[in-house]
């Protein structure tokens, strides 16, 4: 069985619009690839014409994972969420307990995941950790650099 995949309704309409994308322009153009290559004569070796049939391959794969997770995804309705402790979706503030830096994450699902807009994904260390948590308790994880102790500073939609 599939895992469950939470998406905020822009993330999910993302995954579709790739996945559109890849069904009506990226298929018909492989095909017709294939279809070139294939008039070029002996198949046994042309090479443009592997190359063709293994990018095939590998979109069909893609596309086949995108509508998995199309067809076993969720969208969260961001107002319902409880703010009392962190969730995905949750904007947390937290507090590095060694050096005091305050940094501030919204947790969303992996495919969502940006660290320049401080989105990181529900399955990354930091985020694992902190789900469950409420304001003021703290948590351990381990990064590259070693053992860093977190605290919750404020939960927020």
């Amino acid at each position: 069985m599939s895992q469950i995949s939470y998406f905020t309704e822009e993330g999910l309409k993302k995954v579709i619009d790739e996945l559109n994308h890849l069904k009506k322009v990226e298929r018909p153009s492989i095909s017709a690839q294939i279809g070139e290559a294939r008039d070029k004569g002996d198949l046994s070796e042309n090479a443009e014409y592997d190359a063709a049939k293994e990018a095939q391959g590998l979109l069909e794969l893609k596309i086949s994972k995108l509508q998995t997770l199309v067809a076993n995804s969720r969208v969260v309705d961001e107002t319902e969420l409880d703010t009392t402790k962190v969730l995905i979706l949750s904007k947390v503030k937290i507090k590095n307990l060694a050096n005091g830096a305050e940094m501030e994450y919204t947790i969303v699902s992996e495919k969502e995941a940006n660290m320049a807009e401080k989105r990181i994904s529900v399955e990354s260390p930091i985020a694992k950790s902190l789900l469950g948590k409420k304001v003021g308790e703290s948590t351990e994880v381990q990064v590259p650099s070693g053992m860093m102790k977190f605290e919750v500073v404020k939960i927020s939609r």
